[in-house]
């Protein structure tokens, strides 16, 4: 018996070393290190990508709210899935399908993070992601945000982004398709390189989305966003 409770002790303590660097990775945290700091030099523009910044930030602004379908990529090429929404500004929750027991819902300047199966919610203010940047009642792409990598490929556009004032909390890289543009990813990168990957398919820009699914105070983990 005791055998058994020490084992199960371990096997929960490997689970939630292993949920928080998963939270990491979902919310672009990182520990601030030398690979970090090295990637937060500003980005060398051309007119050309000047101009397509601005059209990158010109369509961020114009989404106050989306939903679509997810799939995450994680670094050890693990998949989970299921529905993403987002309401500008400040609002964001991903309902991972079974058997997943996560959910991240954002609002209030927090992140929370649920894990059913621990019965356990993380909670990190939303300044301190970099996917923070994204739920501001206005997008820029610049002061407080610094691009440091523009990469033009046929028929995509990729923008790489840091907090200014602390780019050792993670990058976060914007993937567009183009003509028209259309978000399709968004890779997480922490400080030693690992990434996380995100796409998104069937996404309806300027979705109506029920307000009470980003009140985690009330429902917990409970609601379901469905859709999709």
């Amino acid at each position: 018996m005791t055998e058994s409770i020490v084992a199960n002790a371990t096997v929960k303590a490997q689970i939630r070393g292993m949920i928080t660097r998963r939270t990491a990775l979902i919310l672009g945290l990182s520990i601030a290190g030398p690979w970090a700091m090295s990637q937060s030099a500003d980005a060398q523009m051309s007119p050309q990508d000047s101009a397509d910044l601005a059209r990158v930030q010109a369509y961020l602004n114009g989404i106050r709210s989306l939903r679509a379908r997810f799939i995450q990529t994680a670094p050890d090429g693990s998949l989970t899935q299921g529905v993403a929404l987002m309401q500008r500004p400040g609002k964001m929750r991903f309902q991972y399908d079974p058997p997943s027991p996560f959910l991240l819902v954002a609002n209030y300047g927090i992140l929370f993070f649920h894990d059913s199966q621990l019965n356990q919610t993380t909670n990190i203010p939303l300044s301190r992601t970099p996917l923070g940047i994204l739920l501001g009642d206005q997008v820029a792409l610049s002061g407080a945000v610094t691009v440091t990598k523009f990469v033009r490929l046929p028929g995509q556009i990729q923008v790489s982004l840091v907090r200014s004032d602390n780019p050792g909390e993670g990058t976060l890289t914007l993937i567009f398709a183009d003509n028209p543009l259309t978000l399709r990813q968004w890779i997480v990168l922490d400080q030693q390189g690992k990434q996380t990957r995100v796409s998104f398919t069937n996404m309806e820009v300027g979705a109506s989305v029920d307000a009470k699914l980003f009140d985690y105070r009330d429902q917990g983990a409970g609601g379901q966003a469905g859709g999709g």
